[in-house]
C-alpha cells in the first residue's frame, strides 16, 4: 500500500507540470494553440515507441481495436483529448497556474453528474463532495469578481466547464468502445493517435495566427508530453494496478491526485512568480482537497 501511494503521489507531481508550463508557455508569449496541439503531436511517437519496446506484442492489440471501429474512436477521442485539453490551454492565459489546477477539479463533479447518461444512478455521496470541490472553487475564484474582473473569470472558467465536462464523456465512450482485454496504457495510444487529425487541424490554425512555435515553446510542450502524458500516466495506472482488487485503498490511490493542486501551487509560487493566494484561495484549496478524498473515499 505504501509503494501505491507513493507512485500516486509522484504521478500528481508530474501531472502538475500541465499546468505550470501551460502558465509558462504563455507567460513568454508563447501561443495557446501551439501549447495544446505541440503536446499531443509529441506524446504519440513516444507512447508508440514504448509500447512497441513492451513485451508481449502491446502494439498490434490496439491498432486492430482502432481499424475495427474507426469511426467511434476518431469522435470519442476528439471529445477526450481534443475539446479537453485544448480549452484547458485557452483558459491557462487568464490566470495563474494554482488557479487552473484548482478550477479544473470542477471535472470531478462533472464526472459525476454525467453518471446518469451512461445508464447508471445519480451517486449521492459522490455528489455532497462534489458540492465541497463547487464550494472550493468559487473561493479560490471570488478574489477575481471582488477585483472587478468579472471579464477574467469568466474567459477562464468557460473553456474550464467546456474541458471538464468533455475529458469524462470521451474517456467513459472510450471505454465502452475499447476491447476489455487492452490495458490502462493502450487505449492512451489509441486516443493519441485517433485524435492527430484535430490537433493537425489546430498546428495549421496555429501557424495561420502567429506562425511557428519557438524552440522554448516546443522543447516546454516535450516535457509536459512526456512527465505529464508519459510518465505520470504510467506511474498513476501503476498505482492503482497495485491495490486494484481493494476498493478503499484503490480510492485512497486516486485521492492522491489532489496532490497537483499542491504541487501546482508551491511550483508556480517558488518558479512562475505566481501571486500567494489570500485567505479566500487557500480556504478554498483546502475545500477542493478535501472533497477529492472524500470523493474518492465515497467511490469505495
Amino acid at each position: 500500500m505504501k509503494k501505491a501511494l507513493f507512485y500516486g503521489i509522484l504521478a500528481s507531481f508530474f501531472f502538475a507540470f500541465t499546468f505550470l508550463l501551460n502558465h509558462s508557455m504563455n507567460l513568454a508569449g508563447g501561443d495557446w494553440m501551439w501549447s495544446a496541439c505541440l503536446r499531443y503531436l509529441i506524446m504519440l511517437p513516444l507512447l508508440f515507441l514504448l509500447l512497441r519496446r513492451m513485451p508481449g506484442r502491446r502494439l498490434q492489440p490496439v491498432l486492430a481495436a482502432v481499424r475495427d471501429r474507426p469511426g467511434a474512436w476518431l469522435l470519442w477521442s476528439t471529445v477526450g483529448f481534443g475539446f479537453f485539453y485544448l480549452p484547458l490551454t485557452l483558459a491557462s492565459a487568464f490566470g495563474e497556474s494554482w488557479l487552473m489546477a484548482a478550477s479544473w477539479q470542477v471535472t470531478i463533479a462533472a464526472g459525476v453528474l454525467l453518471t446518469p447518461v451512461f445508464g447508471q444512478k445519480l451517486p449521492v455521496k459522490n455528489l455532497l463532495a462534489s458540492l465541497v470541490i463547487l464550494v472550493g472553487i468559487a473561493l479560490v475564484q471570488a478574489p477575481h469578481l471582488a477585483n472587478g474582473d468579472l471579464r477574467g473569470g469568466c474567459l477562464a472558467l468557460l473553456p474550464i466547464l467546456a474541458a471538464a465536462f468533455s475529458y469524462p464523456l470521451g474517456n467513459r465512450k472510450m471505454m465502452c468502445v475499447s476491447p476489455p482485454e487492452l490495458d490502462a496504457l493502450q487505449p492512451v495510444f489509441g486516443m493519441t493517435l485517433r485524435s492527430t487529425p484535430f490537433w493537425l487541424i489546430t498546428a495549421c490554425a496555429a501557424w495561420a495566427r502567429v506562425g511557428a512555435p519557438s524552440r522554448g515553446q516546443v522543447a516546454q510542450s516535450a516535457v509536459v508530453a512526456l512527465f505529464s502524458g508519459v510518465i505520470a500516466t504510467i506511474l498513476f495506472f501503476h498505482a492503482t494496478d497495485i491495490v486494484k482488487e481493494e476498493p478503499r485503498k484503490l480510492a485512497l490511490v486516486e485521492a492522491t491526485q489532489c496532490g497537483e493542486v499542491v504541487f501546482t501551487l508551491l511550483g508556480g509560487i517558488a518558479v512562475l512568480g505566481d501571486r500567494v493566494p489570500g485567505a479566500a484561495g487557500m480556504a478554498g484549496l483546502a475545500l477542493i482537497v478535501l472533497g477529492m478524498v472524500l470523493g474518492s473515499l465515497a467511490a469505495a
